[in-house]
């Protein structure tokens, strides 16, 4: 068992174990074929075991032969994050069977979207672990220097970090659920799966607490910060989007200080970012040339990138999902919303919006390469991190210093931004003007998966006005009529999909039934 390939996840080589022989799991290669203890013996097999690092977060393997490098569906960096993050909210309409499940709430331990984003979550925390341990073990005998093992390890704990806390906000209740957080979270793994010994360690590890995953994907952020050397300049043209970044573990730490409801350190943290990056003038911008390590923008901060050769192809892929397959469309709901100003540019059909010819449906335009499926999936952008500042400041009864960064935002979409434009005038108190940006939130951010997130931390706000009640109800599954989305006409929204409260345990994803299988002491949530 001492030469087990250092790809699995745990959660993978105890699923085997339990149901295959031990060949089997020896079996599994990772997506560049280097085996352990082989991969961290050149520097040359070392970046490419980190390539790999980044297929995991791009592909995942799914439910697909962990040999073939297209197998998987983007879980869960590379497309299943938006898809995902869409369907469980309700500012998008499932069309057919793909996220039915997700969309109508009728997802149990079995089910495959919600078990794979479990799976090839901690899978790609496991290359994240095997890649740290093998890279400091790299640096000891010399086989590179102690900078470049720094930069690959800070990498690695960056995408560590953001895929607890991603699997943490489906897998668990918010911060605030219990006073100091001490209800269950996750498994915080950081120990790569490499010896039978390890194997039965991490097979009986309990779940973490939430506090206690939220301060461990903190030190991991602050050290992927110190020790990843891209992000010491200010300057455009050094900075890379495609992989982790100084800015990006910056970026991430104003996304889990809002989780926290941490307002004055979402302050703190944005604001070192704002000589690096600006928000574009076009609102398209960063959806553009989006196939190169380089950014083309000023604005995109970390994304998932993918080729003709290396996607998540057509059961996934961001272009395909959402735009050539019609699998899912832009929901009535937020379509007729009025705080959504009917000349707004991310209504602009060609642009943000793709009009079906034939039945008027609305799809999203941000991913459109739809031969090749190459549209890199935005994991985090400038335009959040503003909008988690503005939010952190009108929370803090700053409302001059959050209307500017709202603004800043918004007004590049506006038709006229000269008279559309909010001012202090527009609100009447620091709760309206917290709402304005939460909706500004989810049209900024349509189809990029944030929805599921917000809907997440707002569970039992203390404004009353902006607290959310479980999963919101939702429009029909199916085709909306076309007369959905022709503004200013008769038509109703309905919503036939309740709500799932707060209260229930469908607001929670169950823990996946082969996980248990391997390691019962962890305990399934509550009533599933």
């Amino acid at each position: 068992m001492k030469n087990i390939i250092k790809t699995i996840l745990l959660s993978v080589v105890v699923l085997g174990m339990s149901s295959c022989t031990e060949e089997k799991i020896l079996d599994l290669k990772p997506v560049n074929n280097i085996l352990s203890p082989d991969a961290f013996t050149t520097p040359t097999l070392i970046s490419t075991y980190m390539n790999g690092v980044y297929n995991a977060a791009a592909i995942g393997q799914y439910n697909a032969a962990p040999t073939s490098p297209n197998g998987g569906r983007g879980y869960v960096w590379g497309a299943a994050f938006v898809e995902q993050g869409e369907a469980r909210g309700e500012d998008v309409v499932n069309m057919q069977t793909f996220y039915e499940l997700t969309y109508r709430g009728t997802y149990d331990p079995t089910t495959a979207n919600n078990v794979y984003y479990w799976v090839d979550g901690y899978r790609l925390i496991n290359r994240c672990n095997i890649m740290i341990e093998g890279t400091t073990d790299a640096v000891a005998k010399g086989i590179i220097t102690q900078a470049v093992g720094n930069d690959y390890i800070g990498q690695c704990k960056f995408l560590r970090a953001i895929t607890h806390l991603e699997l943490l906000t489906y897998f668990a209740k918010p911060y605030f659920f219990t006073p100091g957080a001490t209800h269950p979270g996750i498994p915080y793994r950081e120990v790569g799966v490499n010896t039978s010994e390890e194997i039965a360690t991490e097979a009986a590890k309990p779940r973490n607490t939430v506090a206690e995953v939220y301060a461990k994907v903190l030190a991991d952020l602050n050290d992927a910060e110190t020790l990843i050397t891209t992000g010491n300049s200010a300057t455009f043209s050094s900075r890379v989007i495609g992989r982790a970044s100084k800015w990006a573990a910056i970026a991430f730490k104003t996304r889990l200080y809002l989780q926290k409801r941490d307002w004055a350190n979402v302050i703190v943290e944005g604001n070192k970012l704002t000589a690096a990056f600006a928000i574009t003038a076009d609102p398209y911008a960063p959806f553009q040339n989006t196939t190169g390590t380089a950014p083309s923008n000023s604005e995109s901060i970390f994304s998932i990138q993918h080729s003709a050769i290396s996607n998540p192809g057509s059961n996934a892929a961001l272009a395909s999902i959402l735009k050539d397959r019609a699998l899912v469309c832009v929901s009535p709901i937020l379509w007729r919303d009025s705080k959504w100003l009917a000349d707004d540019k991310r209504r602009e059909n060609g642009k943000f919006i793709f009009t079906a010819t034939n039945t008027g449906i609305k799809y999203s335009n941000k991913y459109t390469d739809v031969t090749n499926r190459t549209d890199a999936a935005p994991v985090i952008r400038y335009a959040e991190v503003v909008l988690n500042m503005a939010e952190a400041q009108a929370r803090l009864s700053n409302p001059t210093a959050a209307l500017t960064l709202l603004n800043s935002v918004r007004n590049r979409s506006l038709a006229i931004p000269a008279t559309q434009a909010y001012t202090a005038a527009s609100f009447t108190s620091d709760a309206t003007l917290v709402e304005a940006i939460l909706k500004e939130r989810r049209i900024e951010f349509l189809q990029e998966g944030r929805r599921w997130t917000d809907i997440h931390r707002l569970q039992g706000d203390p404004i009353a006005l902006v607290a959310t009640n479980g999963v919101p109800a939702k429009f029909a599954n199916g085709a909306p009529a076309a007369a959905a989305y022709v503004l200013g006409n008769s038509f109703v929204v309905t919503t036939p999909i309740a709500a799932i409260p707060y209260t229930s345990f469908k607001f929670l994803w169950p823990i996946p039934q082969i996980e248990l299988n391997t390691n019962p002491g962890l305990g399934q949530n509550p009533d599933w």
